[in-house]
């Protein structure tokens, strides 16, 4: 199997042609201890203290060790986890709802955990905004009135405010309900109102806790499909709390696996599920349907040289159901992948797409 962050040209040698991922959150050496005195053992966590012996030895709780990663600008990014795997607490640091024990966020360049109050308040209003698992509606206001609320906080005239509020309104299915109130809305209209307030905001990231886990099964990929249609046009730095695997890869540009506050595994969807870095992402991957998650860039070989390329075109964004639905209902049994700028970058045949779609770990 190739690399996939390499493509192959005409001649059959390979060249990079994956996007480059640009920081739009950086995080580094970030350390949070819950108790009275956590500065006291942030030493002895870094040379190997565990939770366990932290709260048992000392009464104090580990929240996040060593995290460090970057959160691609212009993409979602998905932080997953069990319960108590630390991925909301590492959510609330990037908005300054928690400080850290020791370690450093970055959004251009500055610090989170360094602004001064007044700075603070202003990254909240005017950088990010925030949509809640549950929901987080004032009832006594209508659809129109939530979706007002944050740029009422900026002091917003309303006569530029109320025409931004019912475009996003109307952007994520609400036209026409603008004059209800929560208690009148199922609970995934309610979320679509959540979503409106928070891009209404105009803010360039998007955090989401947990936002559609309250949501049965039908309405929550129906929201899914709803934050992905918005997200090719907005191209937001979203950063998406989940606990579920299949949501983490249906949504995410780059996923962190957390464990017990430590990264498990990070990287794309194809690094998750094609190469588990140990046991317990491997447990989380091992049910996973691999055939509509892999694609086809993740496994195009180099053309050999002096052959021609097949006349089957597929792009490299192909999952690996569609393309053997492609090459079993023609003659053809080899295609050529597409890079992103629509170039051949290497070949696959339906033998490697129905190996790879049977591998297991």
């Amino acid at each position: 199997m190739t690399d996939p962050n390499q493509a192959a040209d005409e001649s059959g040698t390979l060249e990079a042609d994956e996007e480059a991922f640009v920081p739009g959150i950086e995080i580094r050496n970030l350390y949070k201890i819950f108790g009275r005195d956590p500065d006291r053992w942030v030493d002895a966590v870094r040379n190997g203290m565990t939770k366990g012996e932290l709260n048992r030895k000392h009464n104090h709780s580990l929240g996040l060790c060593n995290i460090n990663t970057e959160l691609p600008a212009g993409h979602i990014s998905v932080i997953m986890g069990l319960s108590g795997s630390g991925k909301s607490t590492l959510l609330r640091h990037i908005n300054g709802l928690i400080a850290p024990t020791a370690g450093e966020v970055l959004i251009d360049g500055q610090d989170v955990a360094k602004m001064t109050a007044d700075e603070l308040r202003n990254f909240r209003r005017h950088k990010t905004a925030m949509v809640f698992q549950k929901f987080g509606l004032l009832p006594h206001r209508t659809v129109l009135e939530n979706t007002l609320y944050g740029l009422d906080i900026q002091s917003i005239p309303r006569r530029e405010s109320v025409p931004r509020a019912r475009h996003w309104i109307e952007r994520v299915g609400l036209h026409g309900y603008e004059d209800h109130y929560p208690t009148q809305l199922s609970g995934g209209m309610q979320q679509r109102v959540g979503l409106a307030r928070a891009l209404a905001n105009d803010a360039p990231i998007l955090l989401m806790d947990e936002a559609f886990s309250a949501l049965d099964p039908l309405i929550r990929v129906d929201m899914q499909s709803v934050l992905l249609e918005l997200q090719k046009e907005l191209r937001k730095t979203i950063v998406f709390i989940t606990h579920d695997l299949d949501e983490a890869l249906r949504l995410g540009d780059r996923v962190v696996i957390l464990r017990a506050g430590e990264i498990a595994q990070q990287g794309t969807c194809q690094d998750i599920v094609m190469n588990p870095a140990n046991d317990y992402v491997r447990s989380f991957v091992r049910e996973v349907n691999r055939s509509r998650v892999v694609v086809l860039r993740s496994i195009a070989r180099p053309k050999k040289p002096g052959e021609d390329w097949p006349e089957l075109c597929l792009p490299g964004s192909t999952t690996l159901e569609e393309a053997a639905k492609r090459l079993t209902s023609s003659d053809i049994r080899e295609a050529a992948v597409l890079s992103r700028q629509g170039k051949p970058r290497g070949v696959v045949d339906l033998m490697d797409v129905t190996r790879n779609m049977l591998r297991g770990d």
